[in-house]
């Protein structure tokens, strides 16, 4: 046994075992009323960092590399495959003008941060991921790590827990705002903003999950590895072996919107790929430093919290010059940085029915695209 720890890095079983129950866990929480104001995520590598640094597990481990190798390039694809562009295209309207220029104001903000706020040695790459989370969600903060080659649990860790604080004040401000009767007069109104009820809608947000069929979650996985077979070959082939997520997740997106009939009927898939983000959520947890995470937590909250100001001031000024109702322009800001499920959601929970569809599109744009230019801007600032 390994004397720093109780269970030895080579206890393999027993990580795992570790890994994924801290993944059910979490995944458990989310639908308890105290563990969804949290989010899953949060918790999950809360119960590892704590269980790392109480030196219970190994801050490194071949099972963790297993998860960075494996899983995270898994769970692309499987998020991805109802990525269809033509769709997001010809019905997300005038909510896609406004997410489009919610992604150009979080890529102004991460510029501008970075150059008021220090960062540590590896900063641009923090900067990159930040930039990807904020136009696509936490698949894209995954991705983009990946991507960046950015593999320290302290720094990924302290950016996660200063993500999810920024981002719960965040919330709390964009459901705010359609309340605000001054900043409502500077936009027009084609949702009854003054007159919803979230009460009358909370039920349409609640329809039955699809059944989940066997055969569906099987060709979802072989598809899922087929694509990271074929993306990393294409990247180690032409030298770029870290640039293998961003072929994957290009080649997934091209053959989500081209077999589009087909691979929005499988089940499971989604499931399966957040099943995987959790897991490797556990990892960054696992690998984290209780005093790199308190040193750097509260500059990346900083950080955060510029990009995000220069973000909601960008959107709103094109929202009102675009003459763009505020209700699309805030749920086109809560798909940047949360993704569909959450902008989804808020449209359901305000009493827009109309805007469900339209934030889900965006959402998923914002997974398709937001870790290529997440890495091209971290590319860039270095």
């Amino acid at each position: 046994m390994d004397p720093q720890t109780l269970i030895s890095p080579d206890h393999n079983w027993a990580l795992w075992a570790i890994l994924l129950s801290t993944a059910a866990f979490g995944l458990w929480a989310e639908r308890t009323r105290w563990g969804a104001r949290v989010s899953g995520a949060v918790l999950t590598i809360g119960v590892t960092f704590l269980l790392s640094n109480t030196r219970v597990i190994p801050i490194a481990a071949p099972a963790y590399d297993v998860v960075w190798g494996y899983f995270v390039p898994l769970a692309i694809p499987l998020l991805l495959l109802r990525a269809n562009l033509q769709r997001i295209l010809r019905e997300a309207g005038p909510t896609l003008l406004a997410f489009v220029a919610g992604g150009i104001g979080t890529v102004l903000g991460t510029l501008l941060a970075f150059q008021i706020v220090p960062l540590a040695e590896e900063g641009y790459k923090l900067a990159g991921i930040f930039c990807a989370t904020y136009i696509g969600g936490s698949l894209n903060y995954v991705a983009a790590s990946e991507a960046l080659d950015l593999r320290s649990g302290d720094l990924l860790t302290a950016g996660i827990a200063a993500d999810n604080l920024v981002m719960t004040l965040y919330f709390l401000v964009l459901f705010a705002l359609p309340s605000m009767g001054f900043l409502r007069r500077h936009f027009v109104d084609r949702h009854g903003i003054g007159n919803t009820t979230a009460a009358t809608t909370a039920s349409t947000a609640s329809a039955e999950p699809e059944p989940i069929r066997l055969l569906d979650v099987s060709i979802s996985l072989a598809l899922a590895g087929a694509l990271c077979a074929v993306g990393y070959g294409i990247a180690n082939a032409l030298g770029y072996p870290s640039a293998g997520i961003l072929v994957v997740t290009a080649l997934t997106v091209v053959m989500a919107s081209v077999f589009a009939n087909r691979l929005s009927t499988l089940t499971g898939a989604q499931e399966m790929g957040t099943l995987l983000m959790m897991v490797f959520f556990a990892v960054i947890g696992a690998s984290a430093n209780i005093g790199v995470v308190l040193r750097q937590g509260p500059i990346l909250f900083v950080f955060a919290g510029l990009i995000l100001t220069v973000h909601l001031l960008f959107i709103l000024t094109a929202g009102k010059l675009l003459k763009l109702d505020l209700a699309e322009v805030v749920i086109a800001s809560n798909a940047n940085m949360g993704g569909p499920t959450t902008a989804a959601a808020m449209a359901s929970a305000r009493g827009w029915t109309g805007l469900v569809t339209p934030a889900v599109l965006c959402g998923t744009l914002g997974y398709a695209v937001a870790t290529f230019i997440g890495t091209a801007v971290g590319t860039w600032l270095k």
